[in-house]
């Protein structure tokens, strides 16, 4: 008889593992590392770590455009920059698998629509929840930003601490990286670009 699929599992005619292939595999590293899977205080671990990957990179099912589809025109004419500061995000880098942990300053100058900031939040997430690296990720919001709602200038800049540095490797703890994408009147002009910037905090 064949067994039923978990809740969550996909077919092999998708080429993505069962959840079962992915809880085998976290008893392999544990195994790997030198413990003992089967005692109590691991034995729930693969199910566990299993569930938590799908939170860390649930952005895969997500389309970061259509987050962005509905728009308000009713603005009266508003024309000057919308600033969501400090979005904070948890994201893994595509090396090492390790932490990535930021915050995200998004940016943008309207034209003729707007859209809810919580959306602006959500686009930064569904990107996050994804194997990344920073520069690629700032690069995505922005471009994606500009993309759907066509505004006359989109600004992301990003600080982030990465594990695969802090805590492992060259051990600098303290230490975090700032990437930022310009474009439209951010990029051309630069006291659109100044103002943006000083909103920025340390």
């Amino acid at each position: 008889m064949t067994k039923k699929p978990a809740k969550g599992d996909v077919s092999h005619a998708t080429g993505k593992p069962t959840r079962d292939e992915v809880e085998n595999a976290v008893r392999t590293i544990i195994r790997w590392a030198g413990d003992d899977v089967s005692r109590d205080g691991l034995h729930e671990t693969p199910a566990r770590v299993t569930r938590a990957y799908e939170e860390y990179f649930k952005g895969y099912a997500e389309d970061p455009e259509e987050i962005l589809q509905k728009t308000f025109e009713e603005i009266e004419g508003y024309d000057e920059m919308i600033v969501l500061r400090g979005i904070r995000f948890e994201s893994h880098c595509e090396h090492h698998m390790a932490p990535i942990i930021g915050r995200a300053w998004v940016g943008y100058i309207p034209n003729g629509r707007v859209v809810g900031i919580s959306k602006l939040a959500r686009v930064v997430d569904a990107y996050a929840k994804r194997l990344q690296i920073q520069e690629k990720m700032t690069a995505q919001i922005a471009n994606t930003i500009e993309h759907v709602l066509q505004p006359q200038g989109v600004g992301v800049i990003i600080k982030a601490e990465h594990h695969c540095m802090t805590a492992r490797g060259v051990h600098k703890p303290g230490t975090d990286l700032v990437t930022s994408r310009m474009l439209g009147v951010f990029r051309d002009n630069p006291i659109s670009r100044q103002e943006l910037l000083s909103m920025v905090d340390d």
